[in-house]
């Protein structure tokens, strides 16, 4: 017994202790990748820094509190939390509210901080679908699409391709959990990327972007230089990186160098050493998530835990595919890493879940 209750502590300790980690690393490296940018923009080097520090600190209470509150409750929220989030999904498309950049409009501004209704999509889906899968029920499939086309299409309106193709996979691998009516995914699957692929032929921007990926000299400087830069700032760091402080490419060379292209400067300045550990701190986070969802004590945790487990490999294989050219661009941050205080709090309120369902796991 006291074996046991020795490894269940460790794997806990492990799921605060690595997030804590991350999240720090990220902060010196989004003072790193920002500096420059913060100064020019603000006149304070420091700007992102103190902003991404405040969000770590909220994102460390949130994670703490849920780590306490009885994650069965959520049962009972998962409604309300999902039509509030639609109803934010399209506030944020009304001009004079909603706040746009780089030509999309997924911020609310509140003055000090910007909120991305698109980040809460994700957790509300997870905790929506894992509280309507609790019970196998048949005839739901049609209501199931139904959701989930509302959802993306407010997202692609924003537009948010990135975002649109994690809701949707979090969406699917939480049905296939749920073990429902699978047999109408072998339909839905091929259709859903036939429907993808049109949305990037219709879309100039998309299809370009697509193009630039396919080959990324075509354009060098035009959609494809993030691309373009992205190599160089790999290419540069080589084995064991230029140092600490030493990047070139954040002298506004590289575009959302803080944000979503944070891991071009980490391979920039520590190499591909540094590159490779920081991949492999994050499958060993996912590795104790699907701990945490193997021996889930119930269905209802098994589903959230199985979403949390989705969510963070989604996040992190589309992020670095994305870095090292084995994927197009999506705008997917790195979680814990990369800067924005929607995404931070989102990741550390879904490891407070995880937490509260492994502490009422009798074996981890």
């Amino acid at each position: 017994m006291r074996i046991k209750k020795a490894v269940a502590t460790k794997k806990l300790s492990t799921l605060f202790f690595i997030p804590f980690i991350l999240s720090f690393i990220g902060l010196f490296f989004v003072f790193e990748a920002s500096s420059v940018r913060s100064f020019s923009e603000v006149g304070n080097s420091f700007h992102y820094f103190k902003l991404q520090s405040l969000w770590i600190v909220l994102g460390i209470a949130t994670m703490f509190f849920l780590s306490f509150f009885d994650y069965h409750r959520f049962y009972y929220l998962s409604f309300p939390l999902m039509m509030i989030n639609i109803v934010l999904l399209m506030v944020v498309l009304i001009p004079g509210i909603g706040s746009s950049a780089g030509g999309a409009r997924r911020w609310i501004d509140f003055g000090i901080i910007n909120f991305q209704p698109t980040e809460i999509a994700k957790f509300s889906v997870i905790i929506y679908l894992a509280s309507w899968f609790i019970h196998r029920e048949r005839k739901r499939f049609f209501s199931f699409v139904s959701l989930l086309g509302v959802l993306i299409f407010l997202i692609i309106l924003q537009p948010d391709m990135g975002t649109a193709i994690i809701v949707f996979a979090l969406s699917i691998v939480i049905y296939f959990l749920a073990g429902v009516e699978l047999s109408y995914l072998i339909l839905l699957l091929p259709v859903s990327v036939v429907g993808f692929l049109l949305l990037i032929k219709t879309s100039p921007y998309r299809f370009r972007r697509f193009s630039a990926f396919l080959n990324p000299s075509s354009d060098p400087l035009g959609i494809g230089y993030h691309v373009n830069q992205i190599l160089i700032s790999l290419g540069n760091g080589g084995l064991l990186g230029l140092g600490f402080g030493a990047s070139r490419q954040k002298y506004l060379f590289l575009p959302e160098a803080h944000t979503d292209s944070i891991f071009a400067i980490i391979g920039e300045e520590f190499g591909f050493i540094g590159g490779f550990l920081l991949i492999f701190a994050f499958f060993a986070l996912l590795y104790y998530i699907y701990r945490v969802a193997a021996g889930a004590p119930d269905r209802y945790g098994r589903l959230l835990a199985g979403g949390v487990l989705a969510y963070f490999a989604l996040q992190t294989v589309i992020n670095f595919g994305g870095m090292v050219g084995l994927m197009p661009l999506t705008g997917v941050p790195l979680p814990f890493i990369s800067y924005g205080g929607s995404n931070l709090l989102v990741s550390f309120a879904l490891l407070g879940i995880l937490i509260n369902i492994a502490r009422k796991t009798k074996k981890i």
